[in-house]
Parts: C-alpha cells; sequence; structure tokens
C-alpha cells in the first residue's frame, strides 16, 4: 500500500478528502512519487497489479511507479478517500475553532462522521473490507500495489490488527510511504508499516 505523494494542501495538514478540490501533486510530490518508483520493496513484494483511488493524486502518483514496473494502474472508485465534509480545506486548529463539539465526537467514536459528510471511520472500513474481498477475489495469489490515502491505508491495518476505530489516531502516515499486508484468505498480518527509506 503506497500512500500518495504530497500536493499543496499535504504540508499544511489540511483536510483533503473524495468531497474536496481533488489537488494534484506538487513538485515535491512528484518528485516523492519518482522515489516511490525505485524503492526496491517494489523489486522485493514482485508487483503484479497496480491499483488506485480516482482521485488525481493518487492517479498521478500510481503512473510513475506503474510505468516504471511496466504494468497498467487500474482505477478503483472504493480507494477513494473519505469524505470530510465541511471540514474540506481546512487544517486541524481551523476545524478545532469552528466545530469543537463535532471534532470532539469524531475523535470519542469511529461511528462519528464529520461536519456535513455522511461518511465516518466506521463506513470506510466497511467499505474497504468489500474493496479488500474484491481485490482478493479477482487478483487472490498476487502481489498487489495499492496506491490510495491515509483513512483506506489505515482503516485496512486497523482491522488486519483487530485494534479499534479510535487507534486510527494513534498512526502516523507520511507522504509516498509504503504499508503491507500478506494476506490469506480473510486473515491479515502487517508486514511493513510507514516505510519512507527510499525518500530518504
Amino acid at each position: 500500500m503506497l500512500r500518495h505523494g504530497e500536493t499543496v494542501l499535504t504540508p499544511e495538514k489540511r483536510f483533503s478528502g473524495s468531497g474536496g478540490t481533488d489537488p494534484g501533486l506538487s513538485d515535491v510530490g512528484r518528485g516523492q512519487a519518482r522515489r516511490a518508483a525505485q524503492a526496491t520493496l517494489l523489486e522485493e513484494a514482485g508487483v503484479e497489479v497496480v491499483v488506485c483511488s480516482p482521485l488525481r493524486r493518487c492517479r498521478e502518483t500510481a503512473e510513475v511507479v506503474a510505468r516504471r514496473l511496466g504494468l497498467e494502474v487500474v482505477v478503483e472508485d472504493g480507494l477513494r478517500e473519505a469524505d470530510f465534509g465541511d471540514w474540506e480545506g481546512l487544517t486541524y486548529d481551523e476545524v478545532r475553532s469552528r466545530f469543537p463539539g463535532d471534532l470532539a465526537a469524531w475523535h470519542a467514536s469511529a461511528g462519528t462522521a464529520p461536519t456535513g459528510s455522511a461518511e465516518s471511520f466506521d463506513d470506510v472500513a466497511l467499505r474497504m473490507s468489500q474493496v479488500k474481498g474484491d481485490l482478493l477475489a479477482r487478483y487472490g495469489g498476487r502481489s498487489i500495489l495499492m496506491v490510495s490515502h491515509v483513512t483506506p491505508i489505515k482503516v485496512l491495518i486497523q482491522t488486519a490488527l483487530g485494534a479499534p476505530g479510535e487507534s486510527l489516531f494513534a498512526m502516523e502516515l507520511s507522504p509516498a510511504s509504503y504499508s503491507g499486508l500478506s494476506c490469506a484468505g480473510a486473515a491479515a498480518s502487517m508486514r511493513v508499516f510507514n516505510d519512507t527509506s527510499h525518500l530518504r
């Protein structure tokens, strides 16, 4: 699993989900994508399939990596980021100032959606469970590179570990970082988390 490279919103840690402006990669993000394409982890994993979110930042990242691997990119709508509703484009401090009660409720329960959004972390977990099942049914036994976003990647790791939904707030996932799961049927184990060695 590869998180997309930086956009202009990333350094300021602005909420950027599927309901916002759909920014592409910044110059920094394009450089990160090129370095991610050179990662030895890709060679070790023997990637055979590249799937990605439909949002621009993921498609642009995936295309750079897939070109290096000589593979086509398959766009999967279910890999999109959560919709952050009225928080889209805002920093954490701006959300805390404008929607303090909603932010506290969101932190307290993975079943609570951001202001103006219909999708909570629990909803994303249900979506990703379906996506995971579909991908394993279609590409079972093959090594899949999934280019996606913070929430979908962290949700897959959280469910693989059997951790509560609130554990998502305790995970840091850097731009253009690799994480990895080994799947055997319904079971999954975490092999790599937030690997950014290729960026150094």
